[in-house]
């Protein structure tokens, strides 16, 4: 393992530490330290002056200012042999000299050396030289990785990836379900590799490109393969890399990246997720954010202030277009805005062949079938389903991605991962009702999408589920539409009430239950299908800055609030009604579909078909 130079240098400062004290208390000698290692044992002064008096005292060695001795003494209680013993003098001992004279002993004394003042300014001058070089390594390497060695302000250079020619192997080719807005950057991408032939006629280059939509509709993609296909200069930067917790570092390195961006023109700057420095300015309570405002100032300013930026198109990416300032969406700044929506049926089409070049799928998958099965599902969740797929195609060892899989990721993602099946008896007949009750109501109403399967195999939160899948994209819905959804989410509760009675109605519907409420508020207050009148009463669009509770303040007086229950009750009570009138119609072929969904656990659309058209004719769809 490969450890950095930041982390061996981190590692070793606590090494330095405790080396250094280590130093000052056991490296640095002392003369008692000095002395104490010519002798290994010790002696009593008392004891020592016996030995004076008995003549076994040779030589005297004095130390320390004459506070410590070794002596040389010598016999019989020693061995008769010369040994070295340490003493320890008193301070005041004038007589000792004397007789250590008497006696004839060798006497002499070493004066204190100074070595330890030496030893201690150099421990004292190694550890904050050694400290202070590493911490100015630190920082000069810190700053060398931002922008440059030894520039310690580099914290407000742009931060922005450069390349000349982006390598990011995403080319128009790879980019499919948003033809549109592939031909408007077709368009720029041929503005910039001959832009004579947009010249001739007095147009100009744009200035910038807005693409907007909603999370996964591919507006990065687009952006990799614009710079892929372009032959110039690409510069790519997130929104969030501008505001710092340092005011004016953003707006210097908003004027550092276009400063770049000029010396390097005709080029791309590429600005993903905009939203972030581009908030309107002032909005919200309590003022807005200085550093954040600065920073869109320097923005609007270097796109189209009084010097312009000539050749350099900048291209931004947001799925917040409500929240941007006006002044950044006015034509001469974002002279254009691509509106990058979820695919349509055949763009799904289109994305999920492109993602499939590199998987092995079995030759019996129709892709159209999986695009039908998959409304709402945008570039990043089509990618997702066939990658999902492929990962269930390996832990089953199979070679190729079959149709039962791709049905097993796409019930995943919407519902949620497979639980345990259910054993209990009792509930499992239950779900069953209310599963089949929801299928046969949807199936029996002409304007209801048709079913896909039925099954009793739990997902997520749900015991038992219903799919349905719609004949074709719908971008326009009908009043029968709605009232047909509404009475098909209510065919579980309609059907637990009619088999088991009102005591035995279960939680099992609540989820339904709050999607009725919602189609039937919005057929009242904003589709103006009641009986109060083609009026739009609530409006989707809230100020974001103030909050879904403050922002969403009713516009309308409490009389009408009254009426708006008024119809939201009599929509639900009627739907709730002709409901529990097929649900008893019925009866008989909703017991065989029950009894077969238990044995089975999952039943498809056209089996489910099949059976109830042998009791009561199925309407045809569409």
């Amino acid at each position: 393992m490969k450890l950095s130079w930041k982390t061996l240098l981190l590692l070793s400062l606590p090494a330095i530490v405790i080396s250094f004290f280590l130093w000052q208390g056991f490296l640095v000698p002392t003369n008692e330290q000095l002395s104490g290692n010519l002798a290994r044992s010790r002696m009593t002064y008392g004891r020592f002056l016996e030995y004076l008096d008995m003549n076994w005292i040779k030589k005297v060695d004095m130390y320390d200012n004459g506070h410590t001795a070794i002596v040389e003494a010598v016999g019989p209680e020693l061995g008769n042999r010369v040994q070295k013993i340490r003493v320890e003098l008193p301070a005041n001992a004038p007589e000792l000299i004397t007789r250590l004279k008497k006696a004839h002993v060798d006497l002499d004394a070493h004066p204190a050396k100074n070595t330890s003042a030496i030893w201690n300014l150099a421990g004292n001058l190694l550890f904050p030289l050694l400290l202070v070089g590493g911490l100015a390594f630190l920082f000069r390497k810190s700053n060398s990785a931002t922008g440059g060695p030894g520039q310690a302000m580099s914290f407000s250079k742009s931060k922005a990836l450069f390349q000349m020619e982006a390598k990011t192997g995403v080319v128009f080719n790879d980019v499919a379900g948003v033809d549109e807005a592939k031909e408007e950057f077709e368009e720029v991408v041929t503005f910039l590799k001959k832009p004579e032939r947009f010249t001739a006629v007095g147009a100009r280059i744009p200035k910038g490109v807005l693409l907007i939509g909603p999370p996964g509709t591919g507006k990065t993609l687009l952006a990799k393969a614009i710079a892929g296909e372009a032959n110039v200069p690409f510069f790519s930067i997130s929104g969030s890399e501008f505001v710092e917790m340092f005011v004016g570092v953003g707006a210097s390195r908003v004027r550092d990246l276009f400063k770049k961006a000029k010396e390097n023109a005709p080029c791309i700057v590429f600005i993903d997720e905009i939203d972030a420095v581009g908030r309107q300015r002032g909005a919200g309570i309590g003022g807005g954010n200085d550093e954040r405002e600065q920073t869109l100032n320097q923005l609007l300013t270097e796109m189209d202030g009084f010097e312009g930026n000539t050749g350099v198109i900048v291209i931004a990416a947001t799925n917040r277009a409500d929240i941007l300032d006006l002044a950044l969406l006015r034509p001469g700044r974002f002279d254009r805005q691509v509106i990058v929506e979820v695919p349509d049926f055949k763009g799904r089409l289109a994305i999920l062949r492109v993602h499939a070049r590199n998987k092995k799928i079995d030759t019996n998958v129709s892709m159209p079938i999986i695009a039908r099965r998959t409304p709402g599902f945008s570039g990043a969740d089509l990618a997702n389903l066939l990658n999902e797929a492929a990962i269930l195609t390996a832990r089953k060892r199979k070679n190729t991605i079959e149709l039962s899989e791709i049905d097993a990721s796409i019930d995943r993602i919407v519902a949620g991962m497979e639980g345990t099946p259910l054993t209990d008896s009792k509930s499992k007949r239950l779900i069953a009702y209310h599963e089949v009750g929801h299928g046969i109501v949807g199936t029996l109403l002409k304007d209801h999408d048709a079913v896909q399967k039925v099954t009793l195999i739990p997902r997520g939160q749900a015991r038992g589920l219903t799919w349905f899948t719609p004949e074709e994209d719908q971008s326009l819905i009908s009043r029968s539409q709605i009232i047909s959804r509404i009475m098909g989410a209510l065919g579980g509760r309609a059907a637990e009430e009619v088999i088991f009675g009102d005591t035995e109605v279960t939680t099992g519907a609540s989820n339904d239950l709050q999607q009725v409420t919602s189609m039937a508020r919005q057929m009242v207050t904003r589709f103006g299908m009641s009986k109060i009148g083609p009026l739009s009463l609530e409006n989707e669009e809230t100020n974001p800055f103030l909050g879904r509770s403050i922002g969403s303040l009713s516009e309308y007086s409490d009389e009408i609030a009254i009426k708006i229950d008024k119809q939201i009750q009599l929509i639900v009570k009627e739907c709730y009604v002709k409901t529990v009138k097929i649900i008893q119609e019925n009866r008989v072929v909703i017991d065989r579909l029950v009894d077969l969904l238990i044995e089975k656990e999952t039943i498809d659309g056209q089996e489910f078909r099949q059976i109830i058209n042998e009791y009561t004719p199925v309407p045809e769809k569409g």
